[in-house]
């Protein structure tokens, strides 16, 4: 697969419905080509800033894990992003070839970031420090990667990660 931005004319299942949100999302923060917004990806950067912090404030561990997986629609009904209305409307003409694999990237997020609360919870209770430190800063850059991706998704490239690739950066 290329991780190429497909333009909308190379699509051939383009109504004109999704027509009419690609004009409606001109100008906002929403993509036009794929009508998702970057802004979700804020949900995670939270909890990848907590984990950068564990091992100078182990006190955070409990933040972070109450951090929760939040569907995109929910995140912008929560948000105060100026286009949060427009980017829940148009979520549901997103095109299935960058629904179906950013919705897979983000369950695989959700995933890592499960796992990875798991193993830094674990280096604590091990007591290792070092051991802590340099879990959390390759478990918070394999989800960095992870969001790079949902990111290009968002911007119209379809090159998502399957569960393996994921499995093989967290070893």
């Amino acid at each position: 697969m290329t991780t190429e931005a497909v333009s909308t004319s190379d699509v051939t299942d383009v109504s004109d419905e999704f027509r009419a949100f690609q004009a409606k999302v001109r100008g906002t923060n929403v993509n036009e080509q794929t009508l998702l917004a970057t802004d979700y990806l804020n949900h995670f950067n939270e909890v990848v800033m907590l984990l950068e912090m564990i091992p100078d404030m182990p006190e955070l561990l409990e933040e972070a894990k109450a951090w929760r997986p939040k569907s995109y629609q929910d995140h912008f009904r929560e948000s105060g992003f100026a286009d949060a209305a427009l980017a829940v409307e148009a979520y549901g003409h997103v095109p299935e070839r960058y629904r179906k694999p950013f919705e897979r990237t983000i369950r695989q997020l959700d995933e890592l970031i499960k796992v990875s609360l798991e193993r830094l919870e674990a280096d604590m209770k091990g007591g290792n420090a070092d051991l802590l430190r340099e879990d959390a800063q390759t478990l918070s850059r394999v989800i960095q990667r992870v969001q790079d991706i949902a990111s290009g998704i968002i911007h119209g490239r379809e090159h998502p990660m399957d569960q393996s690739e994921i499995d093989s950066l967290i070893g």
